[in-house]
């Protein structure tokens, strides 16, 4: 009895052993049929298979998949598509080593054009990887001819192309990702920060498992960070892939084991709009609540497929089959997409009427864009394919010419609702205006009775009954009055990049600060839609725009004042006794209130606003100590020439607080605002500045030195030594010291959002251990290069050394009170 149950445990035990054998090695004359879908090649594990994956009911595909559902790789045809096979198809790994995807007719889809060449068997292996083998050398691999889809272990080289549709993703020899519309049109480029001087020899992509794509090369002592999932590193049976989709977006997906669900971590492109060509030739691409949808420009339009918009439109009538001569569709807020290459012939400086002369006039011109940023450029279309975008923020007029009778599209569900309330809203309307005229008119009458005769009350007063009861557009001030207001420019309250600020008392005594801008390169109309744009933007922690001066060469801004100026008279004030030291939980407020209103700029704004010199200067303090930030909008009002559509190019900043993409000519996006306010939040505790270099620091910038510190576990060190006779919250001190060097990586996609800061700043998330910059991990002042290492630790405690910084003989904390004892730890615990 005991000898037969060993005999079956033998049995039992050899069969599996044969079957993951069998799994792992694929013999020659090995056969598949999609009309067994249950039969599959398997990797040892089971985890990754090869077999016929179910498109329709009839239509299969030959598929490697992760967990049975995700598919990886898959046989595809000659243009690149993925193959489709019919219910009678097989897959064969002949006895001359080809393999062959036939159809149930006998033709051949698919094949990996190996016969001859010595092939014993095939094998699936644990990194998703199907190799044709001679011997123990690889003969092909699906790792080498990728479709769509790049996995951990896949090494994804120069001569190696990811393909959609239209759409293709490669790596360049000088280690750029580029992302392109049929091999032409280059839509999106995501390049090396400039300080990696290195040329590189054998450039190559990977993504580790834990979801960062990495650039990696001979030549480089490192890896270099190009992106990563927003689960990286976190654990479990994850499979990380990125891959090219059919609408022209490149992701990184995670896929947890026995969910067959795969989850966007990162994108490419984050507005969908911006890939050239995803709603078809001519298609429109806009936005309901939620996701992007296609439509045509006009009635005078078709589409192409009814039952899918982004396949595209075509004209009803083409333009040269009209009976009269074209005219034009004008479309309000939008723009016909441009990207080099096909912009080289076709752009000029003219306005919005020459814009649409020159296309109606213009034999092979097909439509037009003209700019309303400032630029003045209008751009000629003259390709037989147009990608449209149609956005009420963007701030563009597109034409495009077609056969008379222009027919509109008819309007939205939500706009024929909004009309049957037209009624009503014009009842409400007039009710208000009234009310408004009213009120005016009696504060004029009060006005002309009791303060006409006075000269205090001459055109300020009545342009503020105004501001008092009008919409909130920003007032115009005369260069006279403000002249008169500010005592002839007397009393300075401080000197910017963008010019000096000086104080002043209007007629109906209210405090400003007026700001007399230099390096104005605008004209009067742009001026003030720019002024209007800044003054509608309204937050608590942003300095309020009141009024302007646009008269002659004069531009002045009028702003609220700030009874107790800017943070660095605060921060960097030796003078303890004049009441200029901020107290912890002022500072943590500051850094705080300062975050809200950037997060404002980035993210709640109808329009995002790169501020672009976030520095103490800049931050501004009420008579309560709350936190104003002043200055924003301002890059693109004085320079509008640097302004491209959502990147800023020219240096505005200032240096100390620049991040690497300013010196580097990179695009820079709010991500470089983070890493300024990274700068600021790390002065902030320590109450000097970054870019010091003492001996107390070893003769390093502050800030590498500081993260030496951090890294040791000597936080006490690094606070600001005149906190020590107040109550300072180490949990807060910790939470700030983490964030400001999260927002100092030199990669952009390595800092979070200005959202992400606030709610790590406020303890709703939590904080991994912030990477060393490279300049840190070298010891070197001069490095700028963010370099990765395969090996990215979580952070949980950190003991935090008291070491010797403080003059006074104890330090209080809102969690206990530690003396000051070299090399004494702080309790985490407060005991």
């Amino acid at each position: 009895m005991i000898r037969g149950i060993s005999l079956l445990f033998l049995l039992v035990f050899l069969s599996l052993f044969v079957g993951s054998f069998m799994a792992a090695d694929i013999s020659l004359g090995s056969v598949l049929y999609a009309s067994k879908p249950n039969q599959t090649w398997s990797s040892p594990s089971g985890k990754f298979s090869l077999h016929f994956l179910q498109i329709t009911s009839t239509t299969y595909s030959l598929s490697i998949t992760y967990d049975s559902s995700v598919a990886i790789w898959s046989a595809a045809s000659a243009d690149s598509s993925t193959a489709v096979a019919d219910s009678s198809a097989t897959f064969q790994l002949l006895t001359n080593g080809n393999a062959q995807l036939l159809n149930g007719s006998g033709a051949v889809l698919w094949q990996s054009n190996t016969s001859n060449l010595g092939v014993s068997h095939g094998s699936l292996d644990e990194s998703g990887d199907f190799i044709l083998m001679n011997g123990s050398i690889s003969v092909w691999s699906t790792f080498d001819h990728p479709i769509n889809t790049i996995v951990p272990s896949q090494n994804f080289t120069t001569d190696k192309v990811l393909t959609s549709g239209l759409y293709t993703f490669r790596l360049s020899r000088i280690g750029n990702l580029t992302l392109k519309w049929n091999n032409s049109i280059t839509y999106w480029t995501l390049g090396l920060n400039s300080s990696v001087n290195v040329n590189l020899s054998q450039p190559s992509l990977g993504l580790q498992t834990i979801g960062i794509l990495s650039l990696y090369d001979n030549r480089l002592s490192s890896s270099v960070i190009m992106a990563y999932g927003s689960d990286y590193a976190e654990s479990g049976d994850i499979l990380r892939f990125l891959k090219l989709d059919d609408d022209g977006n490149l992701r990184i997906y995670s896929s947890s084991r026995g969910t067959d669900v795969s989850t966007v971590r990162w994108s490419a492109v984050s507005d969908q709009c911006l890939v050239y060509g995803y709603c078809g030739n001519w298609g429109i691409c806009s936005y309901n609540e939620t996701d992007p949808i296609c439509r045509c420009p006009s009635e005078n339009f078709d589409p192409i497929d009814p039952h899918d918009s982004t396949k595209g439109c075509k004209r009803k009538v083409e333009l040269s089959d009209c009976t009269v001569n074209a005219t034009t569709l004008q479309m309000d807020n939008t723009r016909l997409l441009t990207y080099p290459p096909e912009t080289s012939n076709d752009i000029f400086f003219v306005g919005i009427s020459a814009c649409r002369l020159n296309c109606l006039s213009g034999g092979s011109c097909v439509g037009s864009t003209v700019l309303a940023d400032g630029s003045g450029q209008c751009y000629i279309k003259t390709s037989n394919f147009i990608s449209g975008y149609e956005s009420a923020a963007l701030p563009s007029t597109s034409f495009v010419k077609v056969c008379p009778p222009v027919v509109p599209n008819p309007p939205s569900f939500s706009e024929e609702a909004g009309n049957g309330q037209k009624l009503k809203g014009w009842i409400i309307a007039v009710v208000v205006l009234c009310t408004l005229f009213v009120l005016v008119l009696l504060e004029g009458s009060l006005w002309y009775f009791l303060c006409r005769k006075n000269p205090k009350f001459g055109g300020l007063s009545a342009q503020y009954m105004l501001l008092e009861y009008a919409s909130g557009a920003p007032v115009q001030f005369s260069y006279k009055e403000l002249q008169r207001s500010t005592k002839g420019f007397k009393e300075k309250l401080g000197e910017g990049g963008f010019g000096a600020v000086y104080r002043g008392i209007l007629a109906n005594r209210t405090v400003v600060a007026v700001k007399q801008l230099e390096g104005i390169e605008q004209g009067e109309k742009q001026f003030r839609m720019e002024v209007a744009t800044i003054s509608s933007t309204h937050h608590l922690n942003l300095v309020r725009l009141i009024g302007f001066c646009s008269e002659g060469r004069h531009r002045l801004l009028v702003y609220e004042f700030m009874k107790n100026g800017s943070l660095d008279n605060f921060l960097f004030s030796s003078d303890e006794e004049s009441g200029k030291l901020l107290n912890w939980e002022q500072r943590f407020n500051i850094a705080l209130g300062t975050a809200r209103g950037v997060t404002y700029l980035h993210e709640e704004c109808r329009d995002c606003i790169v501020h672009c010199d976030i520095k103490p200067e800049n931050i501004l303090l009420d008579e309560n100590y709350h936190a104003k930030v002043s200055d924003f909008g301002l890059a693109k009002l004085t320079n509008p020439k640097d302004h491209r559509y959502q990147t800023l190019t020219s240096i505005r900043g200032t240096r100390g607080y620049l991040a690497p993409e300013w010196l580097a000519n990179l695009p820079i996006t709010s991500k470089s605002d983070v890493y300024s306010y990274g700068m600021v939040l790390l002065e902030i505790v320590s109450g000097r500045r970054n870019f010091d270099v003492l001996a107390e620091t070893n003769w390093k910038k502050f800030s590498l030195w500081a993260y030496e510190e951090f890294e040791k576990g000597n936080v006490g060190v690094i606070i600001d030594k005149r906190l020590a006779k107040f109550e300072v919250d180490m949990d807060q001190v910790m939470r700030v010291i983490q964030v400001s060097f999260w927002c100092m990586q030199e990669q952009p996609s390595q800092r979070p959002m200005m959202g992400k800061v606030v709610q790590m700043l406020e303890g709703i998330m939590e904080i991994e251990k912030p990477p060393a910059p490279k300049a840190a991990q070298e010891g070197s002042v001069g490095g700028t290069s963010r370099k990765s290492s395969n090996r990215i630790s979580s952070f949980s405690t950190v003991e935090i050394s008291a070491g010797a910084p403080f003059s006074s003989s104890s330090f209080q904390t809102g969690r206990g009170t530690y003396s000051e004892r070299p090399s004494s730890s702080l309790p985490r615990d407060g005991k």
